[in-house]
């Protein structure tokens, strides 16, 4: 646990009948990834490849495949199976399926009888319920973060019903963050930026935030007490949450995210404003395709720095350092079309 991340052999399953083999063409590196590599959240099983956010082509398909046909994109996210009977995914709930959800990666593998492997890699199989369609003419490797990111912050925005003209505000100003407010702008929501990072608050309004505010500047977030309908929390650590919640409108609602653990909470504030502390967890298969159609038809994408696999563990301290704007990207496929390219591969 904490060693870098090296090139490894793995074995993937054989194609079955309602399987796809995906060429993986772009994978996102999510904050998650670093956070399950490093122990984080427990020790991960071994060997552990990461990876929930990625696009490529369809290369082989099995024989009672109908959504995908070879040759085309397809995308896969943070989930690849679940029981599909319980109450929950017969409501496209499969995130949170009741007889357990598989995760792309570190989960134990219903099929195989081993443990998932994620998109780090060249190639994935998975059932083509699991796999999103990407519209010909999307921008592929800014696409791949919308799976996690993207679904992650839309779909709370969709569950609460966020309207045109409504206070969004939005903590933390990364991979989900950066989403959360290009998701809440195309809502036409008015969206204010908490962060602990000075240099983002410029940032925040070229990505079209009306205003960035210093979360840990006690004083900068008294004006904003009682006036936001809606927040959504990105932090990925334990974070003291009342400061926030003192920002919320008369029944507000702050949605976790971003599953730092709150700290600090006034039980009798919350009361006195009926104001709501939840939670929300990616999204199911219907509305993560939902997401992607969504940011296609209106074109939205997250803003992507493009790295070479070779790079992963510099890409993770940068990460943890909160320098990127916003998403890292692994391109596998330059490095696919050279190899294509030469005298003599076969």
């Amino acid at each position: 646990m904490g060693a870098p991340i090296v090139p490894m052999q793995i074995q993937r399953r054989a194609v079955g009948p309602h399987d796809i083999l995906i060429d993986v063409l772009y994978a996102g590196i999510c904050h998650s990834d670093v956070h399950t590599v490093r122990g984080d959240w427990g020790v991960p099983a071994y060997p552990c490849v990461p990876g929930h956010e990625i696009v490529g082509r369809v290369v082989s398909v099995g024989e009672k495949v109908t959504k995908f046909t070879v040759g085309e994109i397809a995308g896969v996210g943070c989930m690849v199976d679940s029981c599909g009977t319980c109450e929950n995914c017969l409501n496209d709930r499969e995130q949170i399926c009741l007889r357990g959800t598989t995760f792309t990666y570190n989960s134990p593998d219903k099929v195989s009888g081993g443990t998932t492997l994620g998109g780090y890699s060249e190639g994935v199989v998975v059932s083509e319920r699991f796999a999103i369609r990407i519209p010909p003419g999307m921008d592929l490797a800014s696409t791949a973060p919308i799976l996690c990111a993207g679904i992650t912050t839309f779909s709370p925005l969709r569950h609460w019903q966020v309207k045109p003209g409504q206070s969004i505000g939005v903590v933390g100003l990364g991979g989900l963050g950066h989403m959360a407010v290009k998701l809440a702008v195309a809502q036409r929501a008015e969206v204010t930026i908490f962060t602990t990072s000075p240099g983002k608050v410029a940032d925040a309004k070229r990505l079209g935030a009306k205003r960035a505010v210093l979360w840990t500047d006690r004083e900068a977030l008294k004006p904003l007490a009682n006036s936001l309908d809606m927040i959504i929390s990105t932090v990925p650590y334990p974070f003291e949450v009342q400061p926030l919640l003192d920002t919320l409108a008369l029944e507000g609602t702050l949605v976790n995210v971003g599953l730092g653990e709150p700290r600090g909470l006034n039980t009798f504030a919350m009361a006195f404003g009926r104001k709501r502390l939840a939670g929300s967890m990616i999204g199911g298969i219907a509305e993560t395709q939902a997401v992607i159609d969504h940011c296609f038809a209106h074109g939205i994408a997250p803003d992507v720095e493009m790295i070479t696999p070779d790079q992963i563990n510099t890409a993770f301290d940068r990460v943890v350092d909160k320098d990127v704007r916003y998403r890292f990207v692994i391109d596998f496929a330059s490095r696919k079309h050279a190899v294509a390219s030469t005298p003599d591969a076969r």
